[in-house]
């Protein structure tokens, strides 16, 4: 009769440590079927801001529209509204003419097509209800090779898994923990050259090769050296702590949690409320935001997103040292 038997060393098939590794597998693919879904399965506007031009009694009325899809900050007039949205502090303006029929609505589709369609079609039900017309003018339209302004998602998502792979490699290759801060030091300058080379690629590729996004060759590539780097010394660092786990940790921050709030195929103001606040919080988002600040709004409000992804770089790199210095315990070893 057959019999089955253990391999030559002695371990069954199916160890403690295998089935923990496999369970968290299905957690994360779990987590990124909510998040994925959870975030885009019924995008509407909410709390878009926007700039209006009209009498007090109107604005108030836009304020208040059912389902509240726009936050409204009124101005004096058009150029103030358009300064507004360049400035990157709203979405959108809508222009009322009290003294003829038709009403004007400025939108920026660098900052995202889905918004500035979405903006478009609450402007459209405004000018309806009031027997009024509506022109819709793109004031920061995406470029002709950058459809609805997806690129800048797609870029930083390319440079996020060059991060993370890379750290996962060193990993690998020579162990989760630095057994010295001498090797850690090592690990991050290799990091910062390989960031280099990588934000170098990424600008060759939008830039001369595609043309998705000309003319800012130099600053997209220092912003993407910036998040790759970033991206590695956290995950190396989460290495250093929790081992091969860490690699898990980081897909869920960087992929699981960040994609979905980065506002790339939905901008923040039309997905639910727990991703639109932590999107811009991720270096995702923040890498994102930073692209498109770039391109289509001369560099304004990229302070913000650069500090963000500067401070998860800096905490990185402090947190692998610290994790080459700590003293190496006994800890939970997951037989494969």
């Amino acid at each position: 009769m057959y019999s089955a038997t253990p391999g030559a060393g002695g371990r069954s098939a199916l160890s403690p440590g295998t089935f923990v590794l496999v369970l968290g597998v299905l957690l994360v693919q779990l987590g990124f079927l909510v998040s994925y879904i959870g975030a885009f399965h019924h995008p509407r506007p909410q709390g878009v801001p926007v700039a209006v031009v009209a009498p007090a009694q109107a604005a108030e009325r836009l304020d208040r529209l059912p389902g509240d899809p726009l936050s409204v900050t009124a101005v004096e007039d058009e150029r103030a509204a358009r300064a507004r949205i360049l400035d990157r502090k709203a979405e959108g303006a809508y222009l009322m003419d009290p003294r003829g029929g038709a009403d004007t609505l400025l939108v920026a589709s660098g900052a995202g097509g889905p918004q500035a369609q979405a903006l478009r079609r609450v402007g459209e039900r405004v000018a309806d209800a009031q027997g009024r017309r509506l022109k819709v003018v793109d004031i920061a339209p995406s470029g002709p090779q950058d459809y609805e302004s997806l690129t800048a998602f797609y870029l930083i998502v390319g440079w996020l898994v060059g991060g993370y792979l890379l750290a996962s490699l060193m990993g690998v290759a020579a162990g989760t923990r630095p057994a010295r801060p001498g090797l850690g030091a090592l690990r991050l300058a290799g990091t910062a050259v390989y960031a280099v080379l990588s934000g170098l690629g990424g600008a060759i590729v939008v830039d001369p090769v595609l043309h998705a996004l000309p003319g800012h060759f130099v600053a997209l590539w220092w912003v993407g050296a910036l998040l790759v780097f970033g991206t590695a010394a956290c995950t190396l660092a989460l290495e250093a702590f929790l081992g091969v786990v860490g690699i898990g940790v980081a897909v869920l921050v960087f992929v699981v949690l960040g994609n979905p709030s980065a506002g790339g195929a939905f901008q923040r103001h039309l997905i639910p409320p727990f991703w639109r606040a932590v999107g811009e919080w991720i270096p995702t988002g923040a890498g994102t935001s930073a692209v498109r600040d770039i391109v289509y709004f001369s560099g304004h409000a990229l302070g913000t997103p650069l500090l963000v992804m500067a401070v998860w770089a800096a905490a990185g790199a402090a947190l692998l040292m610290a994790g080459s210095v700590r003293r190496r315990e006994p800890g939970l070893t997951l037989p494969l």
